[in-house]
């Protein structure tokens, strides 16, 4: 597109969106879970209807306990950064995803639920973050 004197307009390169970042955050979590010898078993999985909840990451320790991991993408700890994001309504939500997740096994394994806060380049794991 040219300016009105002629001169072409300078493209700004494109910021990723929102939903962009959080993809590649849980990416990176997926990632790391892996290399702790986590498996996946499922990701983003989401109760139906309105009013539901969703679990980012469905995970399996290598001695059978089921883990929701919540991911969370802050670009600093300004806020109280990414884990102080997940407020109670939320936890709320990813229980209410987790017990409808488990309506579907034969048996209910062990569970706990976690969070992976990425901050920047930083990311932590906080194993049992809170309970159901």
């Amino acid at each position: 597109m040219n300016k009105p004197n002629g001169q072409a307009q300078e493209q700004k390169p494109l910021q990723p969106t929102t939903k962009q970042k959080g993809d590649a955050a849980e990416d990176r979590a997926l990632q790391h879970l892996q290399t702790q010898g986590l498996q996946l078993m499922q990701r983003n999985y989401r109760t139906p209807g309105r009013g539901g909840g969703e679990i980012d990451l469905v995970m399996r320790e290598s001695d059978g306990t089921l883990v929701f991991v919540e991911v969370r993408k802050r670009g600093n700890a300004q806020h109280g950064g990414a884990l102080a994001s997940i407020t109670f309504v939320k936890q709320r939500r990813i229980v209410f995803a987790a017990r409808h997740y488990l309506l579907k096994l034969r048996q209910t394994p062990p569970c706990r639920f976690d969070v992976i806060a990425v901050e920047g380049d930083d990311l932590q794991w906080f194993k049992a973050a809170f309970d159901a």
